[in-house]
């Protein structure tokens, strides 16, 4: 059963192609991020992500992304109970159910 905080990759998808402002969040590490990303995406590792939430910006809906939806999910209720983001959501399969449902040039590992 999927979170009121997820967002599904086909979902996803929709908003991107509506061209409606979202920023894309991805909370794996540099290495991960230099093995494939979504188009747009901007890096925000978790291993950081206490000095670096701040500075993503609270004016667009935001969409966390991990490898496979478990660290995105803590990046999206991190930012939602701590510093008050309200339009949050977490991929749901991370990049690994994009890449398998959406897009298949991005690479799997």
């Amino acid at each position: 059963m999927r979170s009121q905080m997820e967002i599904t990759p086909q979902e996803l998808a929709e908003l991107l192609k509506s061209g409606q402002p979202l920023f894309l969040a991805d909370v794996r590490e540099i290495d991960e991020f230099d093995i494939c990303r979504i188009q747009g995406s901007r890096i925000f590792p978790l291993s950081q992500f206490q000095d670096v939430a701040q500075d993503i910006p609270k004016d667009a809906p935001i969409v966390t992304i991990c490898h496979h939806g478990v660290r995105s999910l803590n990046a999206a209720a991190y930012l939602k109970q701590q510093l008050g983001y309200t339009d949050v959501k977490s991929l749901a399969g991370g990049i690994d159910r994009w890449s398998r449902e959406i897009d298949p040039k991005v690479p799997r590992y």
